[in-house]
């Protein structure tokens, strides 16, 4: 019988990942409360409420969670609607909740990281325009300097835009979240106010706070073409890898924003990252389709003989995060692996993707890839977006109604990871046997 043990650096990062949004309730400021209010926007009409209650206190109990069970590290972002209700208003009470939520995670022995952006924004910047408004570079960096100055004795990694290549695609191509356009000039201008956006605080943050690692996060999709041999699905591949995976952080790298029609020139972008984060979810087989004009004549679809999650949401092809993690180590910075998991409400999937998955995040590590850290997507269920409560993504499962946090088996096999730094083949064995012997070959 097999034995063996797949190790990670010592002081290697091991965590999960939250948003504000979607676990702290009770929020009304922003542009997603309101999205929530408007029918057919959120599947079966949800709504995330009280969503896991950390406003009212319950992300004590989650944290005792997450460091009870060898988490070193915990991920979450910042509400910028409450930080900051009103153009001319900032809510030091509001500022005095995240230090303590800091101070939780210090006290708890875990490093914290914290996001800027994750999806949503004031209702005072969505009425003046969003991301489509040159200002929004103004307003985001004096929003970083605000924070940075404030938060600056408690953390040291700063995520600034979560996934900006999910927001260009879903918000202002797609039209599924807000604002709900579908306008390929306007997606193109938001990505470039992204970058922009990015660069500002990242300066703002290392004002303050010189040591302070700054870096956005980027959505990456392993793409491949449905039919290789067809010239239409190359094209339409190597398009979608430019502008979804590649467009912001190589900005960032060159100083240049690459529309691949024409080159824009923005100097001051340049170098603005400390780190990269990836999330990585999936893999997608893409084709040319002439119905979809929003999408530059792109559309997508899974492997016919891919294993999807129940939802059918999401692909479990584990090589793709290795794909993710070198197109990562090419960009010449450290990385850190900022989401990755399955919506899994019966936990059958879950056990096994994480075992295939952090398995790929082992192999690079051993490549030598600069990879600090991983964090899981999700700790507790929470809302998901406009996907509502129907997909359940956590280590924990959650009763919205009565707040009730139940154990999976995925947070023992979780636990066991990041206890031992390592995954093993006694833990693989217990947790996923049905791919222990593509993991541990004879």
């Amino acid at each position: 019988m097999v034995d063996a043990t797949f190790n990670f650096p010592r002081g290697f990062l091991w965590g999960s990942a939250t948003s504000s949004h979607q676990v702290e309730g009770n929020i009304s400021g922003n542009n997603w409360a309101l999205w929530e209010q408007e029918p057919g926007r959120i599947l079966e009409g949800q709504r995330a409420g009280l969503a896991n209650d950390w406003w009212g206190g319950r992300w004590k109990e989650d944290f005792d969670r997450a460091a009870e069970s060898g988490q070193n590290a915990h991920r979450l972002s910042l509400e910028w609607s409450r930080i900051q209700p009103t153009p001319d208003r900032w809510d030091e009470g509001v500022l005095d909740v995240y230090r303590e939520m800091l101070r939780g995670l210090d006290e708890r022995g875990m490093t914290p990281m914290v996001t800027l952006h994750h999806f949503t924004d004031p209702l005072w910047v969505e009425e003046a325009g969003g991301w489509d408004n040159p200002q929004v570079v103004e307003w985001f960096g004096a929003y970083a300097a605000k924070v940075g100055e404030a938060l600056k004795g408690y953390v040291n990694l700063w995520c600034t835009i979560n996934e900006p290549n999910v927001v260009v695609s879903l918000a202002y191509l797609l039209g599924v979240h807000p604002p709900g356009r579908q306008d390929v000039g306007q997606g193109f201008r938001v990505m470039a106010n992204q970058v922009l956006a990015h660069a500002t605080a990242y300066r703002a943050i290392h004002a303050v706070q010189p040591e302070a690692r700054v870096g956005p996060v980027i959505n990456y999709r392993s793409l491949v073409p449905r039919r290789p041999w067809w010239p239409l699905d190359r094209t339409a591949t190597w398009m979608q890898r430019r502008l979804y995976n590649d467009f912001f952080v190589d900005a960032l790298q060159t100083g240049k924003l690459n529309y691949l029609y024409k080159q824009i020139s923005a100097p001051e972008v340049k170098g603005t990252m400390d780190f990269l984060g990836i999330n990585y979810y999936t893999r997608q087989e893409i084709y040319f389709d002439f119905g979809s004009a929003a999408t530059a004549f792109t559309n997508q679809r899974f492997h016919p003989e891919a294993e999807l999650s129940p939802n059918g949401f999401i692909a479990n092809v584990p090589e793709g995060f290795f794909e993710a993690l070198k197109w990562g180590y090419r960009k010449g910075v450290p990385l850190i692996v900022t989401e990755n998991g399955v919506e899994d409400a019966e936990d059958t999937l879950r056990p096994r993707y994480l075992a295939q998955h952090i398995h790929q995040l082992w192999r690079a590590v051993n490549f030598n890839y600069r990879i600090k850290g991983y964090f899981h997507w999700t700790l507790v269920d929470n809302f998901e977006w406009d996907r509502g409560w129907t997909q359940r993504f956590g280590l924990w499962a959650l009763d919205e109604e009565t707040q009730m946090r139940t154990r999976r088996r995925s947070a023992d096999f979780y636990a066991a990871i990041c206890q031992q730094n390592a995954l093993t083949s006694a833990q693989v064995r217990e947790y996923a046997p049905e791919v222990f012997d593509r993991l541990f070959p004879v």
